[in-house]
């Protein structure tokens, strides 16, 4: 059994991740700028790491003390940080995996990077653009990694219970919902599927409303 670290663990689609895995029986490590953001952490036993992205030296030094066959799930985002993680936390956070040769890495952004881009309306664009263009940068730096890496967009984020109806797409428009669980249960089918190795997806659940 691979042990799965999941980055941005403190909060949201983090927080979900770590939630699914572990009730799944995988052995989970949490890392977060403030892990007692998620008092779940501690509930559950489940071990934790402080390590703030954007602060290189401490993303190799945490990187360094992961287990050599672990699985890399990082969800990292901010919204008008001073600072944004989203591309200069993977920047390193990628770099750190290189070194220490820990191979297996999914990186969770959203819908609307890289070539999906051009399916974001203006007020999209407009109102959280600017996060998805740093996203987009931390898909390209991965890309021309050599870590064996999948891409995984997910839809607007909610709150709710597996459905197990999200569905995965690849090269197509897609818009749509998605509880934060469904994309763990998908993230998790995703790094047991070596066919997954070096591919984006998207993923939305066309049975939720606005």
């Amino acid at each position: 059994m691979n042990t799965i670290v999941v980055w941005g663990a403190a909060s949201g689609l983090g927080a979900a991740m770590v939630d699914y895995f572990h009730r799944q029986g995988e052995s989970v490590i949490a890392v977060a700028r403030n892990p007692s953001k998620n008092p779940r952490l501690q509930a559950l036993g489940i071990p934790s790491i402080s390590c703030d992205a954007t602060d290189v030296q401490l993303v190799e030094k945490t990187v360094a003390a992961l287990p050599a066959d672990a699985w890399v799930v990082s969800t990292m985002g901010s919204f008008h940080a001073e600072v944004p993680v989203d591309y200069i936390g993977h920047r390193y956070l990628i770099n750190a995996l290189e070194q220490h040769k820990i191979q297996r890495f999914l990186l969770v952004t959203s819908l609307g990077c890289g070539d999906s881009w051009q399916y974001l309306s203006d007020a999209a664009k407009k109102g959280f653009g600017a996060a998805v263009r740093e996203k987009s940068l931390a898909e390209a730096w991965l890309q021309s990694s050599t870590l064996d890496y999948t891409i995984l967009r997910p839809g607007g984020l909610k709150d709710g219970d597996v459905t197990n109806d999200g569905e995965l797409s690849q090269h197509t428009e897609v818009h749509g919902l998605i509880h934060r669980s469904e994309v763990a249960r998908l993230a998790l089918q995703l790094l047991t599927d070596k066919a997954s190795i070096g591919e984006i997806y998207q993923c939305v659940d066309p049975r939720l409303t606005w």
